[in-house]
């Protein structure tokens, strides 16, 4: 039996009107009439409601081999870039951070007119500047207030999708070096690159938040076969690396608890969802 009819004859046999059904499962009336005309199904995350109101199983209420969806809104951006440019700003000032403070500027600039990777499920398309602005917001929120480290947050993408050279940032020495090892060329061989990236500690901190970043969106614009290719990216020169930092660059030892645990459980949630498709 579908689903509807299920519905509509249990709420028959408890003598329960569509309205009092309704009212116990957070929709509209009209919303139960079309379940039980079998013009629309239940949102997944519904079934245990209409369930528990109708005193029935969850199993018994679903149709076998039936595929309910839900209907979810998937949301890129999350933040708005004008709320994270006034927090960077302010604990730029509050920590006497000039670097950081020209750095805002700078990457937005420079950044003007891109856009992060569409996402699949969503028209919305996020501001490329975004990315370095949430970075910097979490090193800064995880106790990193370091000029040197959120400057190279913030422009470590410009040398590689803007076309700046490193010995041309208007920044530090110690900025400069560390976009430059972030940069990477195209045909570069990827064990070298991240040998370069582990010699120096705060390219090593930058990198392992941009790779938690970019983690924690893949699944809104990746295809399953970058996926999969980003996971064993991740495994075989992330993990390693966030180890190296935690035993080399010990001042950055709590924040790298955070990402790797933040990192590990999205690539098990990751591998886990890709081997069920």
């Amino acid at each position: 039996m579908e689903t509807g009819k299920k519905i509509r004859q249990r709420r028959k046999e408890l003598n329960m009107t569509q309205e009092e059904l309704a009212g116990a499962v957070y929709v509209t009336p009209q919303a139960i009439s079309q379940w039980e005309n079998g013009r629309t199904l239940p949102d997944i995350y519904k079934i245990p409601l209409i369930a528990e109101a109708l005193k029935m199983n969850k199993a018994e209420l679903i149709d076998d081999g039936m595929e309910i969806h839900p209907s979810w809104i998937t949301r890129d951006p999350f933040y708005s870039v004008d709320n994270m440019r006034r927090k960077l700003r302010a604990f730029a000032l509050a920590d006497g951070l000039p670097e950081t403070d020209r750095a805002i500027g700078y990457a937005e600039e420079k950044h003007t007119g891109q856009f992060r990777k569409t996402s699949t499920y969503s028209p919305e398309k996020a501001p490329y500047i975004v990315h370095p602005f949430i970075m910097a917001c979490h090193a800064h929120a995880l106790g990193i207030h370091d000029d040197t480290v959120l400057v190279a947050i913030l422009l470590h993408d410009v040398c590689e999708d803007c076309g700046v050279r490193p010995d041309e940032l208007p920044f530090s020495a110690e900025v400069r070096e560390a976009v430059r090892l972030l940069t990477k060329q195209s045909g570069t061989d990827p064990a070298e690159y991240f040998k370069g990236i582990r010699g120096n500690s705060t390219a090593s901190i930058v990198k392992a938040f941009d790779r938690c970043n970019n983690l924690s969106t893949m699944m809104l614009s990746f295809t399953i076969e970058d996926i999969i290719e980003y996971v064993e990216e991740t495994e075989t020169y992330i993990l390693p690396l966030l180890d190296h930092i935690k035993k080399e660059y010990p001042q950055y030892y709590d924040a790298v608890f955070v990402l790797k645990y933040q990192m590990l459980s999205m690539l098990e949630s990751v591998k886990a969802a890709v081997v069920r498709l």
